[in-house]
């Protein structure tokens, strides 16, 4: 009678690890993006003026974005592509455009697809394609020279911003809050499951860091509780020089270190090109 309750019981949590793991299998896409359609405030709403622009990508589809150009006119004045994380939508941003503007950055700030007003669906090569829409747009309908162009990405925008920076000039890359791969970090938040196996996406941010020609910059908090402040070591490692770590304060979703001199230093010096002498 033991020996046959313990087979029940152990087909029981069988089954159960097996349905687990096809749950995590299928429901992946929803639990690597998650978009909100509601936009809950514009720049105007913080007194930056901008454009309200919809840019073409493939498929007939178009995504959304908020582009304010440089307050200097300054033939090498930057213009920072900001890719966001994988929550939310632009309108959850603007602390971050603000900061940027105020550094005197003009500022592309789009939504992947599925998010926001963009069309489509999200995914991992959509993103890739989205960014590389939103490069070609200022190059070709602003004329901005790509070597006044920053790529700065949160998060899982950090991945997006790597990917189109091993791909095209740029004047500098900004890692901020990224994990290495989606796989080491569907590893640690899944451990007794086979990620590696399931994973739909790659999203290999170190794997593409090493490849940048640019410099770059990796900002990371010691307190992350989302994203290990070891993911962002590893990146910064794994980057050429020049390069830079800069340690933030806070947890994933605060900006306290907005405020921080070390942090504002830095983006200053990818923003104006310094950081080639890093």
């Amino acid at each position: 009678m033991a020996v046959r309750m313990m087979w029940w019981l152990l087909a029981i949590v069988a089954v159960g690890f097996l349905a687990a793991t096809a749950y995590l299998y299928f429901a992946q896409r929803g639990m690597v993006f998650y978009p909100t359609r509601t936009i809950e405030i514009t720049p105007a709403d913080i007194n930056i003026t901008y454009d309200d622009v919809y840019i073409p990508v493939n498929n007939g589809e178009r995504i959304h974005a908020w582009y304010v150009p440089p307050r200097d006119l300054a033939p090498d004045a930057p213009v920072v592509i900001f890719s966001h994380g994988n929550a939310g939508n632009i309108s959850h941003r603007l602390e971050t455009l603000d900061f940027l503007v105020r550094l005197g950055a003009g500022v592309l700030l789009f939504d992947y697809r599925g998010y926001g007003r963009s069309d489509g669906t999200p995914g991992e090569d959509e993103a890739y394609a989205d960014i590389a829409a939103c490069y070609d747009w200022l190059t070709a309908q602003h004329r901005i020279d790509p070597a006044r162009i920053v790529l700065f990405g949160r998060s899982l925008g950090g991945a997006v911003a790597a990917d189109l920076a091993v791909k095209r000039p740029c004047r500098g890359l900004i890692v901020e809050s990224s994990f290495t791969s989606l796989a080491a970090i569907g590893s640690k938040m899944f451990p007794v499951f086979p990620v590696r196996w399931l994973l739909k996406y790659d999203f290999d941010t170190v794997g593409k860091i090493g490849r940048v020609t640019c410099p770059v910059l990796v900002t990371h908090s010691p307190v992350d509780e989302m994203i290990p402040f070891a993911m962002g070591r590893e990146l910064y490692e794994a980057a050429r020089p020049p390069k830079r770590l800069v340690e933030l304060i806070g947890d994933h979703n605060g900006r306290a270190y907005f405020d921080l001199d070390t942090y504002r230093l830095a983006v200053q010096d990818i923003l104006s090109g310094a950081a080639r002498e890093w």
